[in-house]
């Protein structure tokens, strides 16, 4: 019985190992089911699920707080990444002197967040909902791999849809698109007294830096630059100060363009 309880300490050491070296060795979000699914395919098995890697995962957090490790293991963009924790954030924001100008334009802030909230969305609906032509911002957001293609729409014409990516997601710190705040939330975020000292640390406590956009004569919609490094939701729905409703709208007034024959 001895013997074989050590096999079994043995094997759950040596799995939660392997597990720590494929997330620490990543370049980007490693997805659970990837993640059984190499292990699986080198040991020549199938014993290992994504239970398993969900538990390991938080074993190895536990252990890392216990040790008082400055990283951990987080979920962003549907996988798992190692990054330093909240706290060490004005460190190394100093070390790499990130974000002094890293920015989105407000066109493109604008576009990405009707994007965001109303995806798959056609170019058609962006246009009516910002009332300006979003070609350019649609280009932009997807030469910065925050926006691709998703099909095409039924309606006539079948014009293209478009959506947020994965990139996206990892970016603004989010496991998925059902995690994006609600107007609501926005609004409360918004009003509260620390969101100013907290935005300008949340994408580096998430141990990563923005890609961002900086306006300038070649984004003929911009009139002024937003900073970006601030929650999602602030990002997203903050444009200026009637941002919020740029965000409703695009929850309706797309709706309204096809019932009247504005969206092809």
């Amino acid at each position: 019985m001895e013997v074989q309880d050590s096999q079994n300490s043995t094997d759950v050491e040596e799995r939660t190992a392997i597990i720590e070296a494929m997330i620490f060795s990543a370049n980007e979000p490693v997805e659970a089911k990837k993640i059984v699914q190499v292990y699986n395919d080198v040991v020549g098995d199938d014993s290992m699920n994504v239970n398993d890697v969900y538990s390991i995962v938080a074993a190895i957090n536990d252990r890392y707080a216990e040790t008082g490790r400055p990283f951990q293991i987080f979920e962003w963009g549907g996988g798992f990444r190692l990054a330093t924790r909240p706290e060490y954030a004005p460190h190394i924001k100093a070390l790499h002197q990130i974000g002094s100008s890293r920015r989105l334009s407000r066109s493109l802030t604008e576009t990405l967040a009707i994007i965001a909230y109303k995806q798959p969305v056609t170019k058609p609906e962006i246009d009516f909902v910002r009332g300006v032509d979003s070609d350019y911002a649609l280009r932009r957001l997807m030469e910065l791999d925050l926006v691709d293609v998703m099909g095409r729409s039924e309606s006539v014409g079948k014009p293209l849809l478009y959506g947020t990516t994965v990139d996206f997601l990892e970016k603004f710190g989010l496991a998925g698109i059902e995690d994006l705040p609600s107007i609501r939330e926005i609004e409360d975020l918004i009003d509260d007294p620390a969101f100013n000292k907290e935005r300008a640390e949340l994408f580096m406590s998430k141990g990563l830096s923005l890609i961002m956009d900086e306006a300038s004569a070649s984004d003929p919609e911009s009139e002024e630059i937003v900073d970006t490094q601030t929650s999602p939701g602030s990002t997203l729905a903050e444009t200026k100060s009637d941002s919020t409703d740029v965000v409703q709208e695009s929850r309706t007034s797309g709706e309204d363009a096809d019932s009247n024959g504005k969206v092809g």
